[in-house]
């Protein structure tokens, strides 16, 4: 007797969904300390924003942007709030990006072991 076949899980639709939560997270919560770091500033609220921006600011220096945007936002190029864009931006790709490396990995086990089980 042979067994139904197993149910396909939509992966993209997953991991999509987990990156849009995790996006929209970690932007309220920046925006959260942005907002209590002016209304009363404080040496944990500063320390945490920097925690927050530390992540996008390294990805920023790998791919080498860092330093023109350091020289736009110095030179009155860039506002303040074009700088934390940037950021929010940069950190909403690398959770997608993170999200879709993740998926894959796991969608590619899932689909050996589903190969290695057929075949017994």
């Amino acid at each position: 007797m042979r067994s139904s076949p197993p149910q396909h899980l939509p992966l993209m639709s997953i991991m999509g969904g987990n990156a849009f939560l995790l996006s929209i997270i970690y932007l309220v919560v920046g925006l959260g300390v942005e907002v209590a770091w002016r209304v009363r500033p404080s040496l944990f609220l500063q320390r945490l924003s920097l925690s927050l921006d530390a992540l996008p600011a390294r990805a920023l220096e790998l791919t080498g942007l860092v330093v023109p945007l350091r020289d736009a936002y110095l030179s009155g190029r860039v506002s303040e709030s074009g700088l934390r864009l940037v950021f929010g931006a940069t950190t909403v790709c690398i959770i997608y990006g993170l999200a879709v490396g993740v998926g894959l990995v796991m969608g590619t086990l899932r689909g050996l072991l589903l190969y290695r089980a057929s075949r017994r």
